[in-house]
């Protein structure tokens, strides 16, 4: 596969405990002449509110097109989970982890989305694109 590869096949247990000390591994796009989506969905994601300490829960989606190369799921996984124990506001880890992704990835499109469950009763999805794009998925009436 890749000799770049550390986590695929290792049954390392030790979580990284920021996105700082988390590594996203990539290997070769097997199919780089064509433009495909890869879509990745993570429903477990958790971070903590910078204000009160308590845990805020989310639905990631990250979708990209890739240019050279592929990020690896497993080190997805680990950089996802390495959140766990960050305080920051739900906007602040999607427009992270577009910086981070493109900083690995350097794909031709790529968007991550955040569905954070409901605090106070409000619901918040924050989105962020690379290159930016116009939001997808949502009407909303101005009258």
């Amino acid at each position: 596969m890749s000799d770049s590869l550390t986590l695929l096949g290792n049954s390392q247990t030790s979580w990284p405990q920021s996105p700082d000390q988390a590594k996203l591994e990539t290997f070769p796009n097997r199919s780089p002449q064509h433009a495909y989506w890869v879509h990745l969905d993570f429903p477990e994601f958790s971070s903590l509110c910078p204000v009160t300490g308590q845990p805020d829960t989310a639905r990631i989606q990250i979708r990209y097109i890739p240019d050279k190369v592929c990020v690896e799921t497993k080190s997805l996984k680990f950089y996802l989970t390495s959140f766990r124990n960050t305080k920051a506001f739900n906007e602040e880890i999607v427009n992270r982890m577009l910086a981070d992704l493109v900083a690995a990835l350097d794909p031709k499109q790529l968007v991550v989305r955040g569905d954070f469950s409901p605090r106070g009763g409000i619901s918040l999805t924050a989105q962020a694109s690379h290159p930016a794009a116009a939001w997808e998925g949502l009407s909303i009436d101005k009258a």
